[in-house]
């Protein structure tokens, strides 16, 4: 997108040389300055993240384990965005409990591929799923396809909370088609989940509450996306266990 203030170019983005009586156009330099920070604006990332980077997250100095445990983490999220696009695979899955830190991780790779030239969108899953049933036109029995369209070829797409939506057969098929389309096409997808799953080293079970020595199963992320969604992330991801640890968004206000 060009600067429409740019005197070199007069907003249109491209300069009209003339060399040795031939004629030709070059695009201007105000296309690429300012390129990164405009697709941020436009990329859906919320407030309290917009500034999410790997320099500044931040690991727990007074737990030697928690800390060697979030380090390494950290450590496989720079190899990846160092080595994209040439990852073995083109996305991410951060599988943990709630607070620690997958949102802030998932974002500062969104931040830094839209640094290394790429477009990118944040979408909370929830949020995603209600526009686009929001966007079903009952009268004439259309669908207004933006946040669908959006989700299924933007070039590096990020789904904040998946699974966090109660299972219906739309919530289903949706999913598994946004997923199976990146995945076939090899998009970039990075996914946060709370949700556990075996594979992940995720634990399926836990003490009730209240219950001596009772245990209760979690709902797993199969459950909530389906089967054919799981495995294509699986598929398509590369999958950061994060390590049980005091809530990051304590920490992070400590």
């Amino acid at each position: 997108m060009a600067d429409s203030n740019c005197p070199k170019c007069g907003g249109i983005g491209f300069l009209i040389l003339e060399r040795d009586g031939v004629t030709a156009a070059t695009r201007c330099s105000c296309a690429q300055e300012g390129r990164a920070e405009r697709v941020e604006n436009a990329a859906g990332i919320p407030p309290l993240y917009r500034n999410s980077s790997t320099e500044n997250f931040l690991l727990p100095a007074d737990n030697p384990i928690a800390r060697n445990s979030l380090g390494s983490v950290l450590l496989q999220v720079r190899a990846f965005v160092r080595e994209f696009p040439l990852t073995e695979k083109p996305g991410l899955l951060f599988v943990g409990d709630p607070g620690t830190g997958k949102t802030h991780l998932a974002v500062a790779v969104l931040r830094a591929l839209i640094a290394k030239g790429y477009d990118g969108m944040f979408y909370d899953y929830q949020r995603l799923l209600d526009q686009i049933r929001q966007g079903y036109d009952k009268t004439s029995e259309s669908v207004d396809r933006e946040a669908l369209r959006n989700a299924l070829e933007c070039e590096v797409l990020l789904l904040d909370d998946l699974g966090a939506h109660r299972v219906t057969d739309w919530v289903e098929d949706t999913v598994t088609s946004i997923i199976t389309h990146r995945c076939n096409n090899r998009k970039p997808t990075i996914a946060t989940t709370n949700l556990p799953d075996p594979d992940a080293g995720g634990t399926i079970q836990e003490k009730a509450a209240g219950s001596v020595g009772g245990y209760t199963s979690r709902i797993t992320l199969a459950e909530r996306v389906g089967m054919r969604a799981r495995s294509r992330l699986f598929e398509m991801c590369k999958i950061i266990k994060m390590p049980a640890v005091e809530d990051y968004r304590i920490r992070r206000k400590a």
